[in-house]
């Protein structure tokens, strides 16, 4: 039988907290052997606000997973998000060392830290530094260059920071709820990891993964990824203004939202009426479901106008073939990629997970692409040096992990 790695993977997002434990076989497929889903308490918009309730809630969800699986948790990769993420374009540059003239990891490693060499502020971290490219001699185009002869190698990366002290402070809350951290991973990486195809990659494709309190767009082109955001809005935004509007509580608010409501109003007759709970009134009161509608329809066209106008700064707006693909809680909202579809202007799918097996009874959604997707990403990245930001101590996560990976299947 084959013996199997365990990866761990926490998404601690606005309005839950998501722990998955992986298997990962000799091949590479992973299964989920365990998960556990806490509410998210201390959390608001993608970024602590109360460290000691943001333990609690990652403890919980920790201590399920564990429970489930029979596993105890160590190390997690982990997803950061929060509109204090940037990101930008940068080219490194080399000379070719060595007699033969051929290009070594060494090469490699030496042009993505000369293109990691940007102007960050002093409170600012990086998170990811992602080759998207390689330029061999002035040859463009190029994925591996390993082993071509070559004088100069440039690389084009794609970088990624935050706020130094929001991701000193998530980092503080995992390991306080007694886990080391292998790698942050931005949440619109993690979701592209488990519900984009390669195609889609290639031909240039939006990733958006609207989320409780923030959507995380990604744009990829030509395999690799260009241009990331984070949005201060969310599903959550939806729900605050039905319950204004409805004049309900929040919990009925999702209830009502997620039973009735819908982003297409086309879908919607004008005599329809459905009877809601209202504050302060025992007996609730009968509204047109069309009222229901339209409060839904304004805020989801006002996020979606957002993800347009961030495609347009990232210079690929009309340019990306594949379309969009939205993933996240919010993608589970009826009529969402109808409603998309013409905001958009561009072909649209609702992205469900792919390529991870086990127990996807509850996960199977998109809701869940993002801890999906780390566990994909620590697989796919098994014995790398770390691009981008590892455990608070200063250790060399990916290269533990990968030690660790390579003990296990010797040879």
């Amino acid at each position: 039988m084959e013996r199997e790695a365990v990866l761990v993977g926490i998404d601690a997002g606005t309005t839950k907290v998501t722990t998955l434990i992986g298997e990962v076989s000799r091949l590479g497929d992973v299964n989920v052997i365990g998960y556990g889903i806490a509410p998210s308490v201390g959390m608001k918009k993608g970024m602590v606000a109360n460290i000691d309730q943001t333990v609690n809630s990652i403890a919980s969800s920790v201590e399920k997973a564990e429970r489930l699986s029979g596993y105890k948790i160590s190390s997690a990769f982990v997803a950061v998000g929060g509109s204090h993420i940037s990101s930008q374009n940068s080219r490194g540059v080399v000379a070719v060392s060595g007699h033969k003239r051929e290009v070594s990891r060494e090469d490699v490693a030496r042009a993505t830290e000369a293109a990691r060499a940007v102007q960050v502020p002093s409170n600012r971290e990086i998170l990811h530094v992602v080759p998207r490219d390689y330029i061999v001699d002035g040859q463009e185009g190029i994925k591996d260059p390993l082993g071509m002869s070559a004088v100069r190698l440039e690389v084009e990366t794609h970088i990624v920071a935050g706020a130094a002290t929001s991701v000193q402070n998530l980092s503080k809350c995992i390991v306080n709820s007694g886990v080391q951290i292998d790698e942050l991973v931005i949440s619109s990486l993690a979701a592209a990891e488990a519900t984009l195809t390669d195609t889609e990659k290639e031909l240039g494709v939006l990733v958006a993964d609207i989320g409780g309190g923030t959507t995380d767009i990604a744009v990829f082109v030509d395999g690799a990824v260009y241009h990331t955001a984070v949005l201060p809005v969310g599903a959550i935004n939806v729900t605050n203004d039905v319950a204004i509007g409805l004049r309900t509580s929040l919990n009925l608010a999702e209830e009502i939202k997620i039973r009735h409501g819908t982003a297409n109003l086309a879908d919607v007759e004008p005599e329809e009426l459905i009877n809601v709970a209202v504050l302060g009134e025992a007996a609730g009161q009968t509204i047109q479901r069309r009222k229901l509608c339209e409060i839904i329809e304004a805020r989801m066209s006002e996020i979606y106008g957002l993800i347009r106008e961030e495609v347009k700064r990232s210079g690929h707006a009309g340019m990306l073939p594949a379309g969009a693909v939205l993933t996240g809680g919010g993608a589970r909202l009826a009529g969402a990629e109808v409603l998309a579809r013409d905001a958009l202007e561009m072909t649209v799918r609702v992205g469900t997970p792919q390529g991870v097996g086990g127990l996807m009874d509850q996960l199977a959604n998109p809701a869940f692409a993002t801890p999906l997707g780390l566990l994909l990403w620590g697989a796919h990245h098994l014995g790398e040096e770390p691009i981008g930001y590892g455990a608070a101590n200063g250790s060399n996560p990916l290269s533990r992990v990968g030690d660790w990976f390579r003990n296990l299947f010797p040879g």
